[in-house]
């Protein structure tokens, strides 16, 4: 007898607020998302609510949304779970090497403070996706380097690529030439 297996089954919402509230319909496949979405979707992974200092304090918030020693979580409703991130977003510089006491490195340092969030999975409709700016993400950094946020990164790391100009012609290569009769056609020369 084969048994059944079991799949995480991801909600279809646009936002992981939408996503975790009750009631939404959830595929484990995204052909299944697409049928019930009546769209395209895509899949996200999205970290929400507050920070939160220790993993306890996170674990009672969420009842039930996510799987503890003391409590588990259907198969089907894996959707949830805690990360560990770093408080302040941004990790330390990389220690530089000091030659001093017959040391090479120094004391390492301190661990950057980290906080415990919620992060959500589910399928995201492609209508209910965040529009992209239209101009290309290396201007857009450049402009905004400071007043973009992780989201907005990540959002224009997934924008296609566009050109910077259009492509110029071709040069003639140094072993072709132009036929006499043909300028247009250019041909190996031997």
């Amino acid at each position: 007898m084969i048994a059944a297996m079991s799949a995480i089954l991801y909600p279809i919402a646009a936002t992981p607020e939408e996503a975790l509230s009750p009631g939404r319909p959830r595929a484990s496949r995204e052909r299944e998302a697409q049928t019930l979405a009546a769209e395209p979707v895509s899949f996200e992974t999205d970290r929400f609510g507050p920070a939160f200092a220790s993993r306890e304090e996170a674990l009672s918030a969420y009842p039930g949304a996510v799987e503890d020693a003391g409590s588990a979580v259907a198969t089907e409703d894996r959707f949830c779970q805690l990360v560990q991130v770093m408080a302040q977003g941004v990790a330390p510089p990389p220690a530089q090497p000091t030659l001093k006491d017959g040391r090479r490195w120094p004391a390492p340092p301190s661990p950057p403070a980290t906080v415990w969030r919620l992060q959500v999975s589910y399928w995201r409709p492609l209508s209910a996706a965040p529009a992209l700016p239209e101009t290309q993400a290396r201007q857009t950094r450049r402009k905004a380097a400071e007043r973009l946020d992780a989201k907005a990164l990540r959002a224009l790391t997934r924008q296609p690529l566009q050109p910077v100009k259009p492509q110029q012609p071709l040069d003639i290569g140094l072993f072709e030439r132009r036929l006499p009769e043909n300028p247009s056609i250019i041909v190996p020369d031997e």
